[in-house]
């Protein structure tokens, strides 16, 4: 299969390229356009250094708004979305105009492309920040309510989906991603900055009393899943939550690190958490009957990875972004 994949140096995209390509009848195309973000260039540039190598991988540096879909389209039949801009906080204020920019107008003009020149699947990365505040878990018919803008951003990505499948019957496949993490993790993300914080020695903030919880999902079992999607049948017109093995607290998650690096941290209680929910749990049962998905990570191990990833990473680090930790 000829498969598109866009954001594919970001953190995710760049672990699902890797695993699109274990199948050798697969050829990927990855483009990505380094938008400004949280996510430096060097960190971009080192998840891309496996697969610029590889010879069944293409490499396109453009933002999706120029892209020229008749010379790119045509040969593509599997187009994974997974481009945005990503963070809560972050998108309250003027910044919002980046996340209307790159995934709402971006999501519309790959839509528009689908539609003049068809795919077999178009598979849309959303996140679980669309349902906002729930209870319990949550399955892919539970009302949607953002608490963000961000989580507004991409729930119209999903809406601008559906109206493209109404209308022109363009392939949709819809993934809520439940708190991805692990190796090469953006460093805006709790994880990452946790024990970014710890190597420095410096105290986590904690936003809230540390009692929320979150579904951590793996990235190896993330990108498992999404991969999974262009091989299976009766998937197109479904959304689908992609979470994880285990939810816990921010403080058992902090009370593993510790475990980790074999110290006590400091803990820095702040301002309450805006704009989040306090507990998210994902319902897996349609992942689990339409895409074989099981999540095999726990999350001790998970998170031991992620701490030595963060620990080679440092060693790459620019001699700038060192001055500045």
């Amino acid at each position: 299969m000829q498969i598109l994949v866009t954001g594919a140096a970001g953190f995710i995209g760049s672990h699902l390229c890797e695993r699109l390509l274990q199948d050798e009848n697969n050829q990927v195309i990855g483009l990505d356009a380094f938008v400004q973000s949280a996510t430096p260039n060097w960190m971009r540039e080192r998840n891309l250094r496996k697969l610029l190598h590889h010879p069944r991988f293409s490499f396109i540096q453009q933002h999706i708004l120029k892209v020229s879909w008749e010379n790119l389209l045509p040969q593509v039949d599997i187009v994974y979305h997974l481009a945005a801009i990503p963070g809560v906080r972050s998108s309250f204020g003027p910044d919002f105009e980046t996340y209307v920019t790159n995934n709402i107008l971006a999501t519309q003009c790959l839509l528009e492309g689908c539609r003049q020149y068809p795919v077999q699947k178009l598979i849309y990365a959303s996140t679980s920040s669309v349902y906002g505040e729930k209870t319990g878990q949550v399955n892919e018919l539970t009302p949607t309510d953002p608490l963000s803008p961000y989580g507004v951003s991409k729930l119209t990505g999903e809406q601008l989906c559906h109206v493209y499948a109404h209308n022109d019957e363009v392939p949709i496949v819809i993934l809520r991603f439940f708190t991805v993490y692990g190796p090469r993790q953006r460093p805006d993300m709790a994880f990452h900055r946790f024990i970014n914080h710890i190597m420095h020695n410096k105290p986590i903030p904690i936003y809230g009393d540390g009692q929320q919880t979150r579904d951590f999902t793996f990235v190896e079992d993330c990108v498992r899943a999404v991969a999974q999607v262009a091989y299976a049948d009766h998937v197109v017109g479904e959304t689908i939550n992609i979470g994880g093995k285990e939810r816990a607290s921010v403080l058992e998650c902090i009370s593993i690190l510790e475990r980790l690096v074999g110290k006590k941290v400091d803990i820095q209680f702040i301002r309450p958490t805006y704009g989040e929910p306090r507990n998210t749990w994902a319902d897996i049962t349609k992942a689990q009957s339409l895409l074989g998905y099981e999540p095999k990570m726990d999350l001790y191990h998970g998170l031991e990875q992620e701490v030595h990833d963060i620990y080679e990473m440092t060693t790459m680090m620019p001699a700038s972004d060192q001055d500045s930790k």
